[in-house]
């Protein structure tokens, strides 16, 4: 694909930044995107190379932006079978398995949601980054259920969009070690990165971390388990993890955050992502989603209801 030459004329009747003007016009792109160009030589205005994203015009002027054509790829596709729960031009819902890794990172090189995606979509190639194409959300590897992907980049602003801005509804099924101290309650705990495990996160004061928000509620109680109803309001990494075992409740199974020595018979933590409420490109109203537990987490459920 050969670089793209697109020009636009300013009108000058209001001042505004270059980068908030380009957002306007090129709305396949992110203005984080756009900013880079600008920092990159790649935008002009008037002929004359744009020295800042938040440089001012203030007059009538023609904006060039020279966007290069994406680089090819390291990535190979590799022919993974993906559970697809929708698909249309413009996006994929897969309900991820766990075990399964959403993208390429130190030591995770294959096998990964992103390779199989590639392999059934190769238009993708390129989408949001060259390490992680199409992905517009992420989950732990250990946990299993519904994900996003863009086949097309004004698709990847789109969601990442209504992600950002909180529009989007989430929910996940947890079993959690003990009970919560309400049946229903709403966790709200920054998080940071952790100072003794840097590939860890904590939760922190809030000016050393990120606001984060949970809103759980009770489904079924066991004698030493809860299965519990959470709804992420934020999408901090590790968010529900923390936020569980914040309230001396961590996630069933999760050697990282809870206990070393797991309660249940199960090789993961007992998370699913359950449900997603999101809008679509070119539709009006949001659609909703499902991922049903998988064999074995019933199978968990089973033993616990039987005792």
């Amino acid at each position: 694909m050969p670089d793209a030459r697109r020009a636009f004329q300013f009108g000058g009747l209001e001042a505004q930044r270059l980068d908030k003007y380009l957002v306007s016009c090129l709305p396949e792109l992110s203005r984080a995107r756009l900013q880079s160009l600008i920092k990159a030589g790649f935008v002009t205005v008037d002929g004359i190379p744009a020295h800042k994203a938040g440089q001012l015009l203030e007059k009538p002027s023609q904006v060039v932006v020279l966007v290069p054509a994406p680089a090819p790829t390291m990535l190979k596709a590799e022919a993974i079978p993906l559970q697809i729960v929708f698909e249309n031009d413009d996006v994929m819902v897969i309900n991820k398995p766990a075990g399964m890794v959403v993208h390429p990172a130190i030591g995770h090189f294959s096998g990964t949601l992103v390779h199989a995606a590639l392999a059934h979509a190769p238009e993708m190639e390129g989408v949001g980054g060259e390490q992680r194409p199409g992905v517009v959300h992420r989950l732990d590897k250990d946990t299993s259920g519904l994900i996003l992907l863009a086949k097309n980049d004004r698709t990847h602003r789109f969601l990442q969009d209504q992600f950002r801005d909180r529009k989007t509804q989430k929910v996940y099924l947890a079993l959690v070690d003990g009970k919560p101290p309400t049946p229903v309650g709403r966790i709200e705990a920054a998080i940071g990165r952790s100072a003794i495990h840097r590939s860890h996160m904590s939760v922190v004061t809030p000016d050393k971390g990120r606001e984060a928000i949970s809103e759980y509620k009770t489904l079924e109680s066991f004698t030493r388990h809860t299965l519990l109803e959470v709804h992420p309001l934020t999408g901090r990494t590790h968010q529900i993890r923390l936020h569980l075992a914040f309230i001396n409740c961590p996630v069933a199974g999760d050697r990282i955050y809870g206990h070393k020595h797991s309660s249940i018979d199960l090789e993961r933590h007992f998370l699913h992502a359950a449900r997603l409420t999101i809008r679509l490109p070119g539709e009006r109203l949001p659609r909703t989603f499902e991922a049903p537990l998988s064999e074995e987490l019933n199978r968990i459920l089973a033993f616990l209801r039987s005792r």
